[in-house]
């Protein structure tokens, strides 16, 4: 079956409605997407992020005309109607273009992220088996991405490691396969500390992974680790500062990321007071990452 998408670029204030009316019209599904390149950064508490430029695309199956469609919008809006593309879709096998969008990715010198489906080379590289999820994190985004090489530079045997906000647990699981003695994930989402099970398991080390529910952000937590990751945003992570902070062991390193480059130098600023001494950011795509030592 051959689909037809219908392409309708709006103000944000006007999605909501266009949405409902390709819905009632008959579309499978509606897709948002930024219609002007316009980045979206840290929404605030309650807040739902949405580009000030919204594409809206309606699919709709093959019974579906482009001139039936056309003039179904216009009776609606009259002269009022914006600008309207229709494309034609072909059908393929979805599952394999799923699967072949996604291929091993290298990160640093030894680790890789294979999917499951990947056949591995026999080359002595470390591989961490991941397959692509909906929100939690699998080595795409830079700041993700700026963790694992950092992680690949160190030498990591015999250190303990604490992964905070720790999604798929990737952060965890690639330290312990790079050589680290155990580590512990904490995340207040249930589901990020499923998803972490499973891949700890996948990976063939869910015996050197704790994971534990972080139920209020005042929580108190007594473990202390050589290495502390906290891949989340810049203002949780300024927020927390005073939890994080006493994680790290004395001597220790503490990786922070999730920050936007403007962002950096307040992040530094809150844990510098509680004894942390920075290197240089590494940036990506403006995101930073910060590695500081605990000096006291």
């Amino acid at each position: 079956m051959n689909w037809l998408q219908c392409f309708i670029d709006i103000p944000r204030q006007e999605s909501g409605q266009y949405e409902d009316l390709l819905l009632a019209l008959g579309a499978s599904s509606v897709t948002y997407r930024d219609a002007a390149d316009q980045p979206l950064f840290e929404p605030g508490p309650g807040e739902i992020a949405l580009w000030d430029n919204v594409q809206l695309v309606g699919l709709f199956t093959e019974e579906f005309t482009e001139d039936t469609l056309r003039a179904q919008l216009a009776a609606v809006f009259g002269t009022g109607l914006p600008p309207v593309r229709f494309e034609p879709l072909e059908d393929q096998v979805w599952e394999r273009a799923w699967i072949e969008h996604f291929q091993p990715m290298a990160f640093g010198k030894r680790l890789w992220i294979y999917p499951s489906w990947a056949e591995v080379p026999d080359d002595g590289s470390v591989v961490l088996r991941l397959d692509p999820g909906l929100a939690f994190g699998t080595g795409t985004h830079p700041t993700t991405a700026l963790c694992l090489e950092w992680l690949d530079a160190q030498n990591m045997q015999g250190k303990t490691v604490i992964d905070y906000g720790c999604g798929s647990g990737i952060l965890a699981i690639a330290a312990l396969l790079l050589g680290a003695q155990s580590a512990i994930g904490y995340d207040n989402d249930p589901q990020a500390l499923t998803a972490t099970k499973d891949n700890a398991e996948q990976n063939h080390c869910a015996e050197k992974l704790q994971m534990k529910l972080v139920e209020t952000k005042g929580e108190t937590i007594r473990e202390q680790a050589d290495v502390v990751l906290a891949n989340i945003l810049a203002g949780p992570l300024r927020e927390l500062a005073p939890l994080i902070a006493p994680l790290v062991k004395p001597g220790g390193d503490l990786v922070l990321s999730g920050i936007l480059a403007e962002q950096a130098e307040e992040v530094m600023a809150a844990y510098r007071t509680l004894g942390f001494g920075f290197e240089t950011p590494a940036i990506r795509e403006e995101w930073v990452r910060l590695v500081a030592k605990r000096t006291m």
